[in-house]
């Protein structure tokens, strides 16, 4: 499975929750996490999308961090495993 199969899985899922799963393209800032998560009832979240196995690279960490210190939540998928999981704590 590749990253973009994860990010497309992803995005289905929360599609299905009637949310938006948005990319994240910042010009100029590197490191950004991959989508915002907006599903009906919560404030958005942000999702890293790796390949199997992957991890975040230093100048992702710092964002990810970044972000954790103004209050965001922050979420690293790597399979279709780790997106059920994830959405089953968005709808917990």
């Amino acid at each position: 499975m590749r990253e973009r199969d994860v990010e497309k899985y992803l995005r289905e899922e929360i599609q299905k929750l009637g949310g938006e799963c948005l990319k994240w393209v910042s010009p100029g800032r590197s490191g950004v996490p991959d989508r915002i998560i907006m599903v009906p009832g919560d404030k958005a979240r942000f999702v890293e999308v790796k390949p199997p196995g992957g991890k975040p690279t230093t100048l992702q960490k710092r964002m990810h961090r970044r972000l954790i210190t103004l209050g965001q939540h922050v979420a690293i998928v790597d399979s279709k495993e780790a997106v059920d999981e994830y959405v089953a704590e968005l709808i917990a």
